[in-house]
């Protein structure tokens, strides 16, 4: 099952969301998550408050480390080079598309203020009339009511839909946290899923706001007579969710709970180092990997990556053609885990006859 971290924006309480305890709050600019870390589940707003965590019900950030966003440390300034990224261009004829994968949460020190991006993703930025995300910014900022609505039962039910192991597993992992285990019980499984995933992020020392997604914003928008759209809206992105049976949302929980807790935060780590590289089909399979790991049933858990990154990805590049023009770049930035693989975005391209060569 995909790291929902680099798939899906809507659902990001880290993986998409803001922290706020005993609220939904949307992510900020979180576009593109969809599997069981950062970069493929869509980022969709989880119960909330501050980026850090510092909201979270009965949440400890861990030790605060030296930052060198600032470029500076006690020594003096220091040299910082933005995060390499999986970035690629798309050619058939005049038509040109650039990717770049995504992680919707991130760390302030892979986007140098001075330099947030390569040269090369900073010139393709420029070239580009149309920035095209996973979701739009309006229908992100809208997406905690579908959240809510969709994810969240009037009376505690976790419990129910659980089997008794499962729930059981599932209160030991958030022992000593009763404000976040009370939420959680009100949660239906895929939701639950989602806030254990926060929790592993934000354990990472992962932030909402240094997103690949926001830091992109913050240098288009400077540039004039731009326009940013979504290759999904946020119906289709919450039906990936709503539509998984209540086997396939019990297989997502399961696998959240199925290592220690200090094991998800090194893979949250491993992940985010693999798209400091820049391979897409690295990343890719380690993810497969890692699922492989884990998969409590291979059928059900192949069955929601289906779900969540595989028919995504065919909708991702079907309106990727629909808005590429010949002439006129379209730059796209989706979570990282959509690009790499045989059933990535980066071979539908191929597919198609588009030439697609890393930038």
């Amino acid at each position: 099952m995909a790291s929902t971290f680099s798939t899906f924006p809507t659902f990001r309480f880290i993986r998409g969301v803001s922290p706020q305890s005993r609220t939904f709050v949307p992510a900020a600019f979180a576009a593109g998550a969809a599997a069981n870390t950062p970069g493929a589940r869509p980022a969709v707003p989880v119960p909330g408050g501050p980026s850090t965590g510092a909201g979270l019900p009965g949440f400890h950030a861990p030790p605060a480390v030296p930052s060198y966003a600032s470029g500076t440390t006690a020594g003096g300034p220091v040299r910082m080079q933005p995060a390499r990224m999986p970035f690629y261009v798309a050619t058939h004829g005049t038509t040109t598309i650039y990717l770049l994968g995504t992680l919707h949460v991130g760390d302030p020190a892979d986007y140098p203020p001075n330099q947030p991006f390569r040269q090369s993703i900073l010139a393709a930025l420029n070239a580009s009339p149309t920035l095209a995300l996973e979701l739009s910014p309006d229908d992100l900022l809208v997406s905690q009511d579908d959240v809510s609505k969709y994810g969240v039962c009037e009376r505690p039910c976790l419990p129910q839909l659980l089997s008794d192991s499962l729930w059981q597993k599932l209160a030991a992992r958030m022992r000593g946290n009763p404000d976040a285990l009370a939420e959680i019980r009100r949660m239906r499984p895929w939701l639950a899923s989602l806030l254990v995933e926060t929790y592993d992020s934000l354990s990472a020392g992962l932030q909402t706001e240094y997103g690949t997604e926001a830091q992109l914003q913050n240098v288009f928008l400077r540039l004039k007579g731009r326009r940013i759209v979504g290759l999904e809206t946020l119906g289709e992105q919450m039906r990936a969710f709503t539509s998984l049976t209540l086997a396939q949302q019990r297989e997502m929980l399961a696998q959240d709970l199925a290592q220690p807790e200090a094991q998800n935060v090194a893979d949250v780590k491993a992940l985010q180092h693999l798209w400091r590289v820049g391979d897409a089909d690295a990343i890719a399979a380690w993810d497969t990997a890692r699922s492989e790991k884990l998969a409590r049933d291979k059928r059900v858990s192949d069955s929601v990556d289906n779900r969540i990154v595989y028919e995504r990805n065919r909708r991702f590049v079907a309106r990727m053609l629909q808005i590429a023009a010949p002439n006129k770049p379209l730059f796209v930035a989706i979570g990282a885990l959509h690009l790499g693989g045989p059933k990535g975005v980066l071979a539908l391209l191929r597919q198609r006859g588009f030439t697609v060569d890393p930038a």
